[in-house]
């Protein structure tokens, strides 16, 4: 029975497995493919975009303030009985009106006869319930209404240059990492057949040992080393599995997919590209921070414009329609106009000199705004040539360490066979395992100096 049991167990984990696996997707990527698909997926991409449709209705917030507003009301009124009890008898009746005409409309006005049955006293108009609808239209406007939509819209264009400098920025990371990623690919290859080499030489000298051919201290310095360098691939995996785990961030991919990268190291790093990038002119007004400041400093000067607006008047206005209906058996006394067209307009004359202090502060942020921006140009220009002078120390090192690692992969291979044949000691052979790992060391930090000093150069000139 308990056989059963743990082989039914066995097959549910067996499913579930296998259902997980099939699970899993495998994104097969070029590096275009990988930075247009984080363009549609990242998380600051998105965001970035939602900024900008949210400037947008922001605009047509400010815009719907200078449109016609229409308002339907209604009243209801209910006095539970009282009379406009006009006081005393018969002698003062006889001097109030028969009816009253207002807006072009008579209504007459009856009263309880003199041989009414009912006190003086009780005399007057019954205010019946009554209720009112009115509908009203109405438009105002500012010169600071105008200069606002004019703030909208500045605040839409530098939004949306906000969102392509995210674009930018994005894809410069994924193709940062993209090309870490190769790089540990093609360590860990160089890794593998070095390891290769020296485990076929351990196991030469550990048989040479065993004949008395060679000293055991020998053949323990090399498996000393095969540990070093097996030490050495473990390390440099974990940080590949690192890399994979980053990329798939920035992607905005399923952190448990797999990904499979079909660009080339070669396709990518490109001496003869950088060295054109290198040479390529230093236009400022396509860097994105620089369209920034300019647009900074174009919304400092209409914040400006916006404190004069507080200088200008304001004109207003309305129209009401009313209809006024009562409850009652009778007909009650109404004054509501059905009609009424009002217009205003209306000038600040003393505000103790808050406009003008406005005024003189809006104008002291932009010269504020305008040497930002100029100190921000010189050190664009500066940037650009530290940044030229960053990729040719990069590319000069590239090249250096490229050959320094084929020179030392010919050395290793020159010692190996050696000592094959007792022309060089173990020590000759573990310094040549160590300078192969140091250059390929060197090798990797050289290629992603170029690439990042390639990519922040390129983001500069927007390229």
């Amino acid at each position: 029975m308990k056989l059963k049991r743990l082989t039914l167990t066995v097959a549910l984990a067996a499913l579930a497995l296998g259902a997980t696996a099939q699970e899993r997707t495998t994104l097969r990527l070029s590096l275009e493919e990988a930075q247009q698909y984080a363009v549609d997926h990242n998380a600051a991409m998105q965001n970035a975009n939602l900024e900008v449709k949210k400037a947008e209705w922001e605009r047509w917030k400010t815009l719907s303030t200078m449109l016609p507003s229409l308002k339907a009301g209604f009243d209801y009124q209910n006095m539970l009985g009282y009379k406009m009890n006009f006081g005393g008898g018969g002698s003062m009746m006889s001097m109030m009106p028969d009816s009253v005409t207002i807006g072009g409309m008579t209504m007459p006005i009856s009263f309880p006869s003199s041989g009414s049955t009912e006190s003086s006293e009780s005399t007057g108009i019954a205010m019946n319930p009554n209720g009112t609808f009115s509908l009203t239209a109405a438009i105002g406007l500012t010169g600071a209404q105008v200069v606002g939509v004019m703030l909208q819209n500045l605040a839409i264009e530098m939004t949306d240059i906000s969102r392509q400098q995210t674009e930018q920025q994005t894809r410069a990371q994924v193709k940062n990492v993209y090309v870490s990623h190769l790089v540990m690919q093609q360590t860990i290859g160089l890794l593998d057949s070095s390891l290769a080499n020296l485990e076929q030489l351990a196991a030469t000298s550990q048989a040479a040992v065993n004949v008395g051919a060679a000293e055991q201290v020998d053949a323990d310095k090399l498996q000393v080393q095969v540990a070093t360098l097996k030490s050495s691939i473990n390390s440099t995996k974990r940080s590949l599995q690192v890399l994979k785990n980053s990329l798939l961030l920035q992607l905005g991919a399923d952190v448990n997919a797999d990904i499979e990268l079909t660009t080339r190291m070669d396709d990518i790093l490109s001496v003869d590209a950088a060295a054109r990038l290198m040479q390529e002119p230093f236009h400022i007004e396509d860097n994105y921070s620089y369209q920034l400041l300019a647009k900074n400093e174009e919304l400092a000067k209409r914040q400006v414009n916006m404190a004069w607006m507080d200088f200008m008047p304001t004109v207003s206005a309305y129209y009401q329609y009313s209809s006024k209906t009562y409850f009652g058996k009778d007909e009650g006394f109404n004054m509501t106009p059905p009609n009424m067209l009002g217009a205003s307009i209306s000038l600040p004359l003393l505000t103790s000199g808050t406009r003008l202090a406005g005024v003189k502060s809006a104008r002291i942020a932009l010269q504020e705004t305008q040497n930002s921006r100029r100190q921000a140009e010189d050190g664009l220009r500066l940037q650009y040539n530290q940044l030229r002078y960053d990729l040719a120390s990069a590319l000069e090192n590239y090249d250096i360490q490229n050959r320094n690692l084929e020179v030392t992969q010919r050395v290793f291979a020159s010692l190996s066979e050696k000592y094959k044949y007792g022309r060089a000691s173990s020590l000759e052979l573990t310094t040549a395992s160590t300078d192969i790992i140091t250059a390929q060391s060197n090798y990797i930090q050289a290629v992603m100096n170029v690439i990042s000093a390639q990519v922040a150069l390129e983001n500069l000139l927007n390229k």
